[in-house]
């Protein structure tokens, strides 16, 4: 046990993000023991590469999984959806063979087990495949994980008929999700789709041919070999350190091999190569497109909106009222736009149906919202699908129906071409299809007429708008960019608008923002960048990169000015300024600062995962967070010199150390990869700056037990206040802000600090992202909404 590799492995479990005890590192455990998530002990493979224990999945709560030791990549869960409490919860081997998991909240009732027995003594290990065994003490296998998989599969490990992989529900999120993959009857691969009201297959793997047995497995060199000899090897064939086949959350399989030099995860190997073709891709109520270059696409039509903002799966809903009466209610085509009717979403089949009667039928019809013609040239017949449900929608070229949506005519006049998109499409040669009537061709020759005439009319005033242009002198590139809200401006512009630079509203390192009043009449924020090393093409570069960036919770750049050595940014202008002058006097309730918490996460969330490009803040500090009128949060001063290709994320390199002090993650310091983590640990220190009301970079006046005086951080104070009053030897009253005079929620106050102190981890990898510290806010904001309190019933993941 003296060997370097059992150090290696020991000093790996003690920064393990598990429990504030020590963990210790073991090989087995056997009858009568067990395992707790307080002093939890963590299996290791006995070559390190796998490791298996309690693992953190939420705000007090957690799973026994097992994970790849280099990654924390989690591979298997034995209580996925029913995560167990932080304390005096754990794992147990009985007397009787059987592998137990107990929740503190209710000792009797047994979350999870193996429902083994053995009249001998039992014990339990990890090989060195990631296999977890459960054995007697005469080698007799009882139970192991390899025959129970949740959504990955390891390298030799047999997918038969009698095993299924479950997705997880999200990237954050490892509980049970919407898709599986199993063996059917016919020993194919089948993808099933189930939601909470809808279950259908929506993709079949035929390549395998005998029908007799069904075993599927794949090797270390990227082999995906079935039992009938049907093999697929992977683009990156050749030994690698870790595979891994994974059913996503998006339910796609696919393949990923471990680059060590890079240390990532890169698919080698996927099933489905049309993304959108996955149901329930993008939820109800809405449709699927595919992007080059970006991937899958989620888009609400028109009269519909996003249902969850934080998740597709929850699809759309309408935003105006459908009425039954057929004189309210008009069509809007959607083109190349097909929503699959094998979920039954249709209430009929009507054949040789006229345009006109189809349309009817849906009119007729309260619970039809939408309906699909079209016309089978081939077959020589029209069709027509009256739809009550809008599900799996696909838009694409080569799609050549289109879907009629049923919409209120104030609607669809109040908001002429209310999706740029959706165009009405004309036949290029002029001809209609047999067997259509009269009657159509009468429509179609109309709608042709309309479109002509629209077109028309647009270049005219095209035409009529150019000429104005040049009677005012107005400069057309200007105007272009000031139709789509971001442009660029003069400095002669700037500096009229700021009356010469004369009202300083604020100052960093960065620079120095004025007020000032546009020529539009909006009043703005512009801030004159002390001189910068980059060149003019790489300003402009990243300041259009953070111009098409929108969300409500990010400050919004309307241009930017670069001349010489003049480079100012133009922004929208903050009613109430920024946090910090906000926080220096008596205007921030309890509400109000916890909504700025939850908004300020949002926006960092958005700036790390959901942009394009990888953008950090590299200095979260409250006086670059400003509150608007209402007092939401957006985060400012972002982007610039830090956005980076997410294919360096993991060689991010700064020519310099960039923050605030007292903000500033150790990883400067330390000269670590600088990652998004140095923004989620700045984030922890203002949260705890809105809690406590204290200014991080001066340290804590507090006397320790013995009575002496000590000078502490901010971090250090409030986690030892946090420890005491688990041990009931103090108050967390001690941390609040006095200017709230005890007007909080001591729930939400404590969660809030549990998650700072996650966040402001010395150890990067131990620290959240921002979107799981979103979710654990969003669980939060729902236990506030009126559910009752205790240890047992805040989890989260």
């Amino acid at each position: 046990m003296g060997s370097p590799l059992f150090f290696l492995l020991l000093s790996f479990a003690f920064s393990f993000p598990l429990s504030p005890s020590p963990i210790v590192v073991i090989s087995r455990f056997s009858t009568g023991t067990s395992l707790s998530v307080e002093n939890p002990d963590i299996l290791i493979s006995p070559n390190g590469d796998f490791s298996a224990g309690f693992y953190s999945v939420g705000y007090n709560a957690f799973c026994f999984a097992k994970w790849l030791s280099n990654s924390r990549t989690v591979v298997w869960t034995a209580n996925r959806d029913q995560p167990v409490n932080g304390k005096r919860s754990k794992l147990s081997i009985l007397k009787t063979g059987n592998l137990i998991l107990t929740d503190a909240c209710n000792s009797n009732v047994t979350v999870w087990a193996t429902n083994t027995v053995s009249h001998s003594p039992v014990l339990l290990f990890l090989n060195n495949t990631g296999n977890l065994i459960l054995r007697n003490d005469k080698r007799v296998v009882l139970w192991q994980s390899f025959d129970f998989p949740t959504d990955t599969l390891l390298a030799e490990q047999l997918f038969t008929r009698n095993t299924k992989l479950v997705s997880s529900r999200s990237q954050t999120n490892i509980s049970s999700g919407f898709y599986e993959l199993s063996f059917d009857n016919d020993s194919y691969l089948r993808f099933v789709y189930n939601s909470l009201d809808v279950s259908n297959s929506y993709f079949y793997y035929t390549g395998l041919e005998d029908y007799n047995i069904s075993t599927l497995v794949f090797d270390s060199l990227g082999n995906l070999s079935s039992s009938d000899d049907f093999t697929i090897i992977s683009a990156d064939y050749g030994a690698m350190l870790h595979r891994r086949l994974t059913l996503d959350y998006d339910g796609n399989l696919r393949l990923y091999g471990w680059e060590e030099e890079e240390q990532t995860w890169v698919v080698s190997w996927q099933a489905i190569q049309s993304p959108c073709i996955i149901a329930g891709a993008c939820g109800a109520n809405s449709f699927c497109s595919y992007v080059i270059g970006y991937g899958r696409k989620c888009s609400c039509p028109p009269g519909y909106k996003m249902k969850n903002r934080s998740d597709w799966a929850d699809g759309c809903e309408l935003e105006v009222e459908l009425s039954c009466k057929e004189n309210e209610s008009e069509f809007l085509m959607l083109s190349h736009v097909d929503f699959y009717s094998y979920y039954g979403n249709d209430f009929g089949n009507f054949l040789n149906y006229t345009f006109d009667q189809c349309r009817d039928l849906c009119l007729a019809a309260c619970d039809c919202i939408a309906f699909e013609y079209n016309f089978n040239k081939e077959a020589g017949y029209s069709k027509c699908y009256p739809k009550t449900r809008l599900l799996n929608g696909y838009r694409s070229p080569e799609i050549n129906g289109d879907v009629y949506l049923k919409l209120p005519k104030s609607y669809i006049l109040s908001h002429h071409n209310p999706l740029e998109e959706f165009n009405l499409n004309c036949p290029g040669d002029g001809t209609l299809q047999s067997g259509t009537n009269s009657t159509e061709k009468f429509m179609l020759w109309f709608a042709c007429g309309v479109g002509g005439l629209e077109i028309i009319s647009f270049f005219l005033a095209w035409f009529l708008l150019i000429k104005t242009q040049k009677i005012l002198g107005v400069d057309k590139k200007a105007y272009d960019r000031a139709a789509i809200g971001f442009r660029k401006f003069t400095y002669t512009e700037l500096k009229k608008a700021t009356k010469s630079f004369t009202e300083e509203i604020g100052r960093g390192a960065g620079g120095i923002v004025y007020k000032g009043v546009l020529s539009d009449n909006r009043v703005a924020a512009i801030k004159h960048l002390n001189e910068a090393s980059q060149g003019e093409g790489e300003f402009l570069a990243e300041v259009t990169i953070i111009g098409r960036i929108n969300h409500m919770n990010l400050i919004e750049m309307w241009g930017y000015c670069a001349e010489g050595k003049h480079k100012l940014l133009v922004y929208e202008y903050m009613e109430h300024g920024s946090l910090a002058n906000n926080l220096s006097v008596n205007v921030l309730d309890w509400e109000k600062r916890f909504k700025i918490i939850m908004g300020t996460a949002k926006g960092l969330a958005y700036l790390h995962d959901d942009c394009l490009d990888w953008i950090l803040h590299c200095d979260v500090k409250p006086q670059n967070i400003l509150l608007d009128l209402n007092y939401q949060p957006k985060v400012a001063d972002f982007g610039l010199s830090k956005i980076q290709n997410r294919s360096v994320l993991t060689n991010s390199s700064f020519s310099r150390i960039r923050g605030t002090r007292g903000y500033m993650a150790l990883d400067w310091v330390f000269n670590l990869p600088i990652t998004s983590k140095v923004d989620v640990y700045s984030y922890g220190i203002v949260v705890l700056e809105i809690v406590t009301g204290r200014d991080p970079s001066k340290s804590v006046h507090a006397i320790d037990d013995g009575g002496v005086a000590e000078h502490k951080t901010l971090v250090t104070w409030v986690r030892e206040i946090m420890n005491r009053a688990v041990a009931n030897t103090s108050s967390l009253e001690e941390i609040i802000d006095p200017m709230l005079e005890g007007k909080y929620d001591i729930f939400e106050m404590k969660a809030l600090v549990q998650v700072a102190l996650q966040c402001v981890e010395e150890d990067k990898d131990v620290r959240p992202t921002m979107s799981q510290v979103v979710e654990m806010l969003l669980r939060q904001e729902k236990l506030s909404d009126g559910v009752t309190y205790n240890e047992c019933n805040l989890m989260a993941y």
